[in-house]
């Protein structure tokens, strides 16, 4: 423990004393919140907690079982085949989250003759389910394009008998997307599958926020889906797995996190359900997120920030240089004083010399919200400096 502190990567938790949203209150104080995965602002929606309530009361608290015994309730093949339908594949299987279905996937897919090929920055449930799974392994540089493809040479030459790319669709830290369309260009000349952990994008891109595959034109050419009910869809918890159906079927026989851990508590695949409907007809919740994030942008611009590019509502807010995560950390704590709760990220967490402090924007918020947060940033950086 003392170690941890010592390398300042201790990470302390505030105590939230009401429902998740755009302003929250916790036991230090009242802040506007730009630190949550959001995205749409229905973490606190009344139509979803009415569903789930209403999930309660039809299916009970939980399942007390399994999938496979007796926890597979009407209402979770309800939502397997929705979200396959949401995100245009032939189906899909639950999970207690998206770590544990990345947990579970490559193992079940992917033998000692086969290679995975991932991207260097992707999220850590990719990185340990890699780890868990016997098939040689190959790293690229983040969307380094010349490089994937020196690695899909190399999984060549050493003999593998299948090879899966896999890759975040969206890069938690940057807010980058994924090089979709070059990726599967190079898996087709390489007859490689494509894995998107979607999680940051589901809901909030795409033809009624079906993803990023939708948004860059790549349906079709993407294998294998897996995302999460926790951010963009309700907030709550639970992953899946969508792609074609050998696939999902495989996995109710082998995925380990599926057939070793309680089924989704129905309070939350009733919420999901509705969840679905509101983000499928949501392009006003959409809109709104994109404005928020230009605008943000606009205004930390124009106060002198320096941002890294890009489209997404996570928006990292830069501070390199060898006293950067001295400022980033201090900063972010001076914005709580000043009413806005942020975080900031530094080293190992993030490359060395580029600390940040990550911003994630919501449809809920309102644009007095994010002037009043480019306002904090503004303060908290003259009183730090």
């Amino acid at each position: 423990m003392f170690t941890i502190r010592e390398a300042g990567l201790y990470k302390n938790e505030r105590y939230i004393t009401t429902p998740q949203s755009a302003s929250i209150s916790t036991t230090t104080g009242d802040y506007l919140n730009f630190c949550a995965n959001n995205y749409l602002g229905l973490a606190d929606n009344e139509q979803i907690v009415d569903a789930a309530r209403r999930g309660l009361d039809e299916y009970g608290y939980g399942t007390a079982s399994v999938r496979f015994i007796c926890g597979t309730q009407t209402i979770h093949r309800d939502l397997e085949r929705k979200i396959a339908e949401f995100v245009g594949k032939e189906d899909s299987i639950l999970f207690p989250s998206c770590f544990d279905a990345n947990g579970g996937i490559f193992e079940v897919l992917l033998s000692k003759d086969d290679a995975v090929v991932s991207d260097e920055l992707n999220h850590a449930s990719i990185i340990d389910g890699v780890r868990l799974c016997k098939a040689k392994r190959f790293r690229y540089k983040n969307s380094d394009m010349a490089d994937l493809r020196a690695q899909l040479e190399a999984a060549h030459e050493a003999g593998a008998r299948s090879i899966l790319i896999a890759t975040d669709g969206v890069f938690s830290m940057d807010g980058y997307f994924a090089k979709l369309p070059e990726i599967c260009d190079l898996a087709e000349e390489f007859g490689a599958m494509v894995l998107v952990d979607d999680s940051h994008a589901t809901g909030i891109v795409g033809e009624h926020g079906a993803g990023t595959h939708s948004m860059l034109g790549v349906e079709d050419r993407v294998d294998i889906l897996t995302g999460t009910l926790g951010k963009a869809l309700g907030g709550a918890s639970g992953g899946y797995v969508a792609g074609p159906q050998e696939v999902i079927d495989l996995l109710k026989q082998r995925a380990r996190p599926y057939l070793f851990s309680n089924a989704v508590a129905p309070s939350l695949v009733a919420g999901s359900l509705a969840a679905l409907d509101i983000v499928r007809d949501g392009d006003d919740r959409r809109e709104r997120l994109q404005h928020n994030a230009k605008l943000f942008r606009e205004l930390m611009e124009e106060a002198g920030f320096e941002l890294l590019p890009g489209s997404h509502a996570i928006i990292a807010v830069m501070f390199p240089g060898d006293d950067g995560a001295r400022l980033a950390g201090e900063i972010a704590e001076k914005m709580l004083d000043n009413g806005v709760y942020v975080t900031a990220f530094s080293y190992p967490v993030v490359p060395l010399g580029q600390a940040r402090i990550r911003v994630q924007l919501s449809a809920a918020h309102s644009d007095d919200d994010v002037r009043a947060c480019v306002d904090a940033f503004t303060k908290s950086r003259d009183q730090v400096a």
